[in-house]
């Protein structure tokens, strides 16, 4: 289906019916999927409901997945497209606002504040600008190439994993907010970032997500796990707590 740039909030009155008819657990997964093709105009996808998927070959405006709620869209260039995906941006600024639920896959760079406020959703991207998940709260981020500035800032909750390919990006974070770990081999961190990754290579044939696949044992160590302080925290309290209630059933006994 062709799409443009003048066609906005598409997806948002289907979704909108699909949720007055099967309310907040929407269908099952891709039980309605469009595939389009063009220039999205602002806010495509925006709330999109469970069980909806968007594929659009071409690019997109501003708020992709505004308050994602559910469905999943992948961006992807075309199969005979000759720019190299690491370097031309295909989405716009505040991509997943607020989103809740679902996954975006972007086969190409992102502009400003993505996922900032994201709450739930899982996000594959090959680049983004800067304060990418400023006020995250949950869900997933991998970030398959270069990050602007004030990354991580405020956020709460839910993880991000960087592609660190120069090593420079602890310059480039928040670490008021965040922490940096490595991700380790074996891992349930590994699995589920290779997993993430792999989903995103079958759904978009991005040449970047292949080449890390390929050669996962000496791409793995680029990768960094950002982890917020405040989660940290909160996870470091109920430890505590659990000590404390084990050693009061222990001198109960």
């Amino acid at each position: 289906m062709p799409i443009h740039n003048f066609d906005r909030s598409v997806g948002t009155m289907l979704s909108s019916r699909v949720a007055k008819k099967y309310g907040n657990a929407g269908l099952p997964q891709d039980t309605i999927k469009v595939n389009f093709k063009g220039v999205a105009g602002q806010s495509f996808g925006a709330f999109l409901a469970s069980g909806i998927t968007f594929d659009l070959q071409g690019e997109a405006n501003d708020y992709v997945g505004k308050g994602l709620s559910g469905g999943n869209i992948v961006i992807r260039l075309s199969p005979d497209a000759k720019i190299d995906s690491c370097e031309n941006s295909i989405a716009g600024n505040v991509i997943g606002y607020g989103a809740t639920g679902g996954r975006v896959y972007i086969n190409g760079l992102a502009g400003e504040r993505f996922a900032i406020r994201n709450s739930g959703a899982n996000f594959v991207v090959e680049g983004v600008g800067d304060h990418c998940c400023e006020y995250m709260t949950g869900g997933r981020v991998v970030c398959l190439g270069k990050t602007g500035f004030n990354f991580g800032a405020g956020m709460t909750g839910g993880f991000a994993y960087v592609y660190d390919e120069l090593g420079n990006f602890d310059m480039r974070c928040n670490l008021q907010s965040i922490d940096l770990e490595s991700v380790k081999d074996g891992s349930s961190d590994e699995i589920e970032l290779k997993d993430m990754i792999s989903d995103f290579y079958s759904k978009t044939h991005s040449a970047r997500a292949k080449s890390i696949l390929d050669d996962w044992e000496n791409e793995l160590p680029k990768f960094v796990k950002v982890f917020p302080v405040e989660y940290r925290k909160v996870l470091g309290k109920l430890v505590h707590g659990d000590e404390v209630n084990a050693n009061q059933k222990h001198e109960s006994v």
